[in-house]
């Protein structure tokens, strides 16, 4: 039985999460890490509100955060509607929404390790590289990043495992389409309603594999710093 099982998994699901995962996880990267700098280094007026609206997929339901996608880019929305008269395209029911609802839960991981981060950082190592006429750009790349990498990859870390497990913002936004959208957690869910509990296990070890895996490398390279 197990044999048969394993000869009719479909790695579809497992491939899609991995692709999903690893392009939010770079969306979340980028913007967390900006976000991060500048709530850390430019506080500005209104900024610990700022910030805690970038934080709320941390808290709120991830139907919430679907609904909100569906607003701001479903058709029947001013961008949405624009993207699909001038480009005939649409990221509902698209695997690009589910990297899209991947990176807005993920995201409050990588802002908040990348926020704390740079805010512990001794600021006199990026006075002393700019006394001896490095650019900001400079010291930010060779002094302020190195420093600040630690944290922000572990923030990272736990974002791809974040992304990797996502399921009710993407179901809203992309759906559970077999060979199109369909994620590992869909995946298990569908399974599961079918009544097919073996395959809805053995994605379940999968998906909690990968996600240990990443959780030990995340603290095995923090006891290393």
């Amino acid at each position: 039985m197990t044999n048969a099982l394993l000869d009719s998994f479909d790695a579809f699901p497992l491939i899609l999460s991995l692709k999903v995962a690893a392009l939010a996880t770079v969306l979340a990267l980028v913007a967390g890490v900006g976000l991060g700098w500048l709530f850390a280094r430019k506080p500005f007026p209104g900024s610990s509100m700022a910030e805690a609206v970038f934080m709320l997929p941390l808290v709120l339901p991830p139907t919430v955060i679907g609904y909100a996608i569906l607003l701001a880019a479903g058709r029947r929305s001013p961008l949405g509607r624009w993207i699909y008269e001038h480009f005939d395209y649409t990221i509902i029911f698209s695997w690009h929404g589910a990297v899209v609802a991947s990176a807005i839960v993920a995201l409050p991981l990588v802002l908040k390790s990348a926020s704390a981060a740079f805010g512990g950082i001794d600021r006199t190592l990026e006075a002393a590289a700019s006394t001896l006429g490095q650019s900001r750009w400079s010291v930010f790349v060779r002094v302020t990043l190195p420093l600040a990498w630690p944290g922000i990859l572990a923030g990272t870390l736990l974002a791809f495992a974040r992304a990797m497990g996502e399921f009710g913002a993407s179901l809203m936004v992309a759906g559970s389409i077999p060979q199109r959208t369909q994620t590992l957690s869909m995946a298990i869910y569908d399974a599961t309603q079918a009544g097919q509990d073996d395959l809805a296990l053995l994605l379940v070890l999968i998906t909690s594999a990968i996600s240990i895996a990443i959780l030990v490398a995340c603290n095995r390279y923090l006891s290393l710093r």
